[in-house]
């Protein structure tokens, strides 16, 4: 049996350097939740106010996800649509062109 051993693929890290310092300086502080990503939020900004506001809208039930108009359930589609899924459901729906009528 041999004894094969992988090398790492790459250049090899210079534990010492400065990038590595850097790095691993970075990562203690990420760990530590002292380093955060991105630009930081502005308290009572307009936008941060909106959000606040919308939060709240939401927790009331009166801001939901739907957009747009909403359904009336007794116009003349909505009926109709309603009647067609009932025919669906009993199977009496049939799918497809009619028959054309021939007339001699």
């Amino acid at each position: 049996m041999t004894n094969t051993t992988k090398n790492k693929v790459g250049r090899p890290v210079v534990v010492n350097s400065k990038r590595q310092q850097e790095l691993k300086l970075k990562s203690e502080l990420r760990s530590q939740g002292l380093l955060k990503k991105g630009r930081p939020v502005v308290e009572n900004s307009n936008r941060q106010l909106e959000l606040q506001r919308k939060q709240e809208l939401r927790e009331q039930g009166i801001l939901t996800g739907r957009k747009g108009r909403p359904v009336d359930p007794n116009s003349r589609k909505q009926l109709e649509m309603k009647r067609k899924q009932e025919m669906r459901e009993n199977g009496t729906l049939k799918l497809g062109r009619p028959k054309m009528v021939k007339q001699d």
